[in-house]
């Protein structure tokens, strides 16, 4: 099974108008509300530093977004430790507010992809500094709001000294705690039972205290196939047949393209995986996906369900958005009948 691209993708592209984000628009977390699709993309300019800022966008019908204003919404603090750049954001929403996990370094990564592998730019600093610094460390924070306009930054979710990233909320309690996944980069070797980065879950009474909480092995990569290292992408859905939710796998231990699969966890134990998809359902194919800053790469970070319809958000070539949909239905039919883990 495979998810239907919309014809006129990108949805969204740089805007050659808006010097921040004139070189970058991709990864968008996604929401639905009262009616409404509200967006925000990650968005960068044609600068040394690479500085990374977060725009809004809505769009009445999951297709045609409109930017809202000529700024972003969302950017680097100015005296914090997010102070460098901000960028895929996964949203959720609790009562009436949205909760928006994203990755953030003290520093701007610099243009990645004029450097190795995995390697981001590292700032001066002293012998004492702190790993998040020194290392320029991804980490991830958490921050709140009502309107998409005004944001209050939480805090840090994620260990200072792990590079943690593909930090997603469930957006409902689970036993009567929140339920989080993550995948720290570090958690790999003997001692983890990985060979490449993995997905994993923790459990907490409070939507800030993570850090004490032991992490559990969700799925790990396969080796030799099209997902050895993997990621968490978009928040759970909550069906009938248990939790929905996609993630990313990468081929030759995390350095070949990206492509997204899906999972079907138990309602009560999200750690009971029932269901995986052997086989990609989206994958990289066309200009938008594999022309850009990270050629050959789909990276959603957003999905919504209207009318029994998914609609998946995701970043193509770390430079565009695109839009994929499928009915609910079926890929809940497709994981139940050919995707059975147990």
């Amino acid at each position: 099974m495979k998810l239907k691209k919309y014809e006129k993708n990108p949805i969204i592209a740089p805007n050659p108008a808006n010097a921040w984000e004139n070189l970058v628009t991709c990864n968008p977390g996604v929401i639905y509300d009262d009616g409404r699709f509200y967006m925000l993309y990650r968005a960068a300019g044609d600068d040394k530093e690479h500085v990374i800022r977060l725009g809004l966008a809505v769009s009445e019908n999951g297709f045609d977004f409109r930017r809202v204003g000529d700024s972003p919404v969302f950017g680097p603090s100015a005296d914090g430790p997010d102070g460098g750049c901000v960028e895929d954001p996964r949203i959720v929403k609790f009562d009436n507010e949205f909760y928006i996990t994203y990755a953030y370094r003290a520093h701007a990564p610099g243009q990645y992809w004029t450097f190795a592998h995995d390697v981001v730019r590292l700032p001066r600093c002293g012998a004492y500094a702190p790993a998040a610094m020194a290392q320029n460390l991804g980490n991830t924070g958490l921050a709140v709001t009502s309107d998409f306009r005004n944001f209050r930054r939480l805090g840090r979710l994620t260990s200072p000294v792990l590079d943690d990233r593909d930090v997603i909320l469930f957006p409902e309690k689970v036993g009567g705690r929140f339920a989080m996944m993550h995948r720290p980069k570090q958690f790999v070797g003997e001692r983890y039972g990985v060979k490449y980065p993995s997905i994993w879950l923790k459990f907490s009474d409070d939507l800030l205290a993570w850090e004490d909480k032991p992490s559990h092995l969700l799925i790990a990569g396969r080796e030799g196939t099209w997902e050895e290292k993997i990621g968490g992408s978009t928040p759970p859905i909550l069906t009938e047949a248990g939790w929905l939710t996609l993630y990313h796998g990468v081929a030759d231990g995390g350095t070949a393209e990206y492509r997204v699969g899906a999972l079907l966890l138990d309602r009560e134990n999200p750690l009971r995986v029932l269901a995986r998809t052997p086989e990609p359902i989206l994958e990289p194919e066309f200009f938008y996906e594999t022309e850009g800053f990270y050629s050959h790469c789909v990276f959603p970070t957003g999905n919504v369900v209207v009318d029994g319809v998914l609609y998946v958000y995701y970043g193509g070539a770390d430079k565009y958005v695109g839009v994929a949909t499928c009915r609910l239905e079926e890929l809940l039919n497709y994981l139940t009948e050919k995707c059975r883990c147990e």
